[in-house]
């Protein structure tokens, strides 16, 4: 019997061998003899952690989201423990969502393809992961309305979701086209947005 940490390993390396040949040459190319070949483990060891090609696909999203879920709670709680605002802790969060796609790239380029597509078997799980990563934006942004530091006006849902396509899209622009900026410059220019100055206005939080 294969041990539980085992099996997580085996599974994370067959995420990493997936997200990395689908990425290359898209899925339909992409066969589980090559995702096992590359993972360095038998066939049937994909078949004996997932059903299908599709399955570790559908599976393959469901982690990679869950990491960035995960890393994006992380950066608010960090934030509201050392007595950060709301609008601090979305700014580490877009610095943790930046972060995130940095280290994993091609699992970034197919979640933002996979978006766009509509006759896909996991496209379900895709809108169920995509929303739990969305909702954690949603209350950091709730929990600034209330607290007076950003306007009521906000639409939170539509804001919300407008925060995390600005993060990917700006990540994957940065990898793409400008890969000599660094981290940090790409953070300052998206924290700018956020702060409201680059329309001249006054920062959200109030500071000068």
């Amino acid at each position: 019997m294969e041990s539980s940490t085992r099996r997580q390993a085996t599974r994370q390396k067959l995420y990493e061998a997936a997200v990395t040949l689908i990425a290359e040459q898209g899925f339909s190319a992409t066969t589980v003899d090559e995702i096992a070949e590359r993972a360095g483990v038998a066939k049937g060891t994909v078949y004996y952690n997932f059903a299908s090609k599709s399955v570790l696909f559908e599976e393959l999203l469901r982690h990679g989201v869950g990491l960035l879920t995960a890393s994006l709670r992380d950066a608010a709680r960090r934030t509201d423990e050392r007595g950060g605002s709301k609008v601090d802790a979305l700014d580490a969060m877009i610095r943790a969502g930046l972060v995130f796609i940095d280290q994993y790239p091609a699992f970034t380029q197919l979640y933002v393809a996979e978006l766009w597509r509509t006759n896909r078997a996991w496209q379900s799980t895709l809108a169920v992961v995509r929303q739990e990563a969305v909702a954690v934006v949603e209350g950091v942004l709730r929990g600034a309305v209330e607290g007076g530091e950003l306007s009521d006006e906000i639409d939170v849902p539509l804001t919300a979701a407008a925060l995390v396509g600005m993060v990917l899209v700006a990540a994957l622009d940065w990898q793409a086209f400008q890969p000599e900026r660094s981290l940090d410059d790409v953070h300052a220019a998206l924290s700018l947005l956020l702060q409201g100055r680059v329309g001249g206005g006054q920062p959200l939080t109030g500071k000068a």
